[in-house]
């Protein structure tokens, strides 16, 4: 293939993506996390595995195009999913976690992609295509084993005593409204769609999906192009990742124990500045190298704190169920973006690429700097209603709240900034 036809293969994945991500969290809504995340993992796994095999441009797109659609429902909803078993200060932390381990399969997959690249020639078949073969194959494999793994909620997990689901739900009942009865609404739907809140976490994380796709589908090029081999690429892959893996869960655990999350993605996204600074700037191997490190260890404690920030602050199952897969609709319309911007004739510096990622990344600055005040003056707004309605917070006792639960608009309810 030539270059462009490379990057449009890369769009295409995008494209399935985001067209099919509402519409797999409607599904997941309407049927079952038990059933319905694993088979989305065998699909996955199933197209990634023909990948391997695909024998023409036309067969490349349309595999790229379907692994997409397989994966649009599986992180938004993971994310929801996570919001119906943690209570609200703890869901980040466990979306980190899970979301850390696309930092991890990254450094596996340099590392995999390495060695698996010598099996070139066995079986008639070119290492590409076994990277393709066997890591699709291990996931069907994992996703076989995830129906017997993963359990829909809390009030029927099996391999829970009865007196344990009791306790998990008088924990939930106290600090989120996962325990509440509420069947699906298509006005549930529309009220997320009304919510600009929502539109502006889809804008958060759209800020920082263009530099996290990009970092992880041009970084052995962007390595390679330093110049390192093609395997030394892969393996020079490995360290940005770790450093990428131990930050995303530090800076979680102190979210969660300030509980503030725009201070972090800030912050976070100010040191990714700092590496596409240093890559625009300087041509040196070993400097370019440190600033992608400085690109891993920003981007990705980043994106995990976006992700979480709507199943933190978005009351009523439904409207949050959404709202996540809106949030990671919009995000991924960036990645679309951000797979035409690494063209080969840009190489080797991508001053392209690289410059409208850090422009995005001072967006993200903005976007959360916005939504921190948005949300500190509804909080306000809030407070005032309590103090003349008479009301308490609800930092606790939501099941057993007096009157009707309003969802996040209930005056009650405080948004987590």
């Amino acid at each position: 293939m030539s270059g462009d036809q490379y990057l449009n293969g890369l769009t295409l994945f995008f494209v399935g993506y985001v067209l099919f991500e509402i519409p797999c969290n409607i599904v997941l809504r309407r049927a079952t996390p038990r059933i319905w995340l694993p088979t989305l993992s065998i699909v996955w796994g199933i197209v990634a595995t023909l990948l391997g095999v695909v024998q023409n441009y036309s067969g490349f797109l349309s595999s790229r195009f379907f692994l997409g659609i397989a994966e649009s429902g599986l992180f938004p909803g993971v994310v929801f999913y996570m919001s119906m078993w943690y209570k609200r200060n703890e869901q980040h932390y466990r979306i980190a976690l899970f979301f850390s381990a696309a930092s991890l399969a990254g450094a596996f997959g340099g590392i995999l992609a390495w060695g698996i690249g010598h099996m070139d020639g066995v079986g008639g078949y070119s290492g590409w295509r076994w990277i393709f073969i066997l890591e699709g194959l291990l996931t069907l494999v994992i996703s076989v084993i995830s129906y017997f793994w993963v359990y829909n909620y809390p009030s029927t997990a099996e391999f829970l005593s009865k007196e344990e689901r009791q306790f998990i739900q008088f924990r939930l009942k106290n600090d989120n409204d996962a325990t509440r009865e509420e069947a699906f609404t298509w006005s549930a739907v529309l009220d997320a769609v009304k919510d600009p809140k929502i539109w502006l976490y889809g804008l958060g994380f759209h800020t920082l999906s263009l530099p996290q796709y990009t970092l992880s589908l041009f970084l052995p090029t962007i390595i390679e192009e330093l110049g390192f081999s093609a395997a030394e690429a892969q393996l020079l892959t490995v360290p940005p990742y770790v450093i990428a893996v131990i930050l995303t869960i530090a800076v979680a655990v102190f979210s969660q124990r300030t509980r503030l999350r725009a201070p972090f993605i800030m912050g976070s996204s100010a040191i990714a500045c700092i590496g596409y600074i240093i890559l625009l700037t300087d041509s040196q191997p070993a400097v370019c190298y440190v600033g992608t490190i400085f690109l891993a260890a920003g981007i990705f404690p980043a994106v995990a704190i976006v992700l979480s920030w709507p199943a933190n602050n978005v009351s009523g199952q439904t409207k949050r169920c959404i709202a996540n897969a809106m949030q990671i609709s919009i995000g991924n319309c960036g990645a679309i973006l951000g797979t035409q911007l690494y063209r080969t004739e840009m190489k080797p510096r991508y001053y392209l690429g690289n410059g409208v990622a850090l422009g995005y990344l001072v967006g993200n600055i903005c976007v959360v700097g916005l939504l921190w005040y948005i949300l500190h003056r509804e909080n306000v707004k809030k407070e005032r209603l309590r103090e003349e309605q008479g009301l308490a917070a609800l930092m606790g006792d939501i099941g057993d709240a007096e009157g009707e639960f309003l969802g996040d608009k209930d005056p009650r309810w405080v948004f987590q900034t």
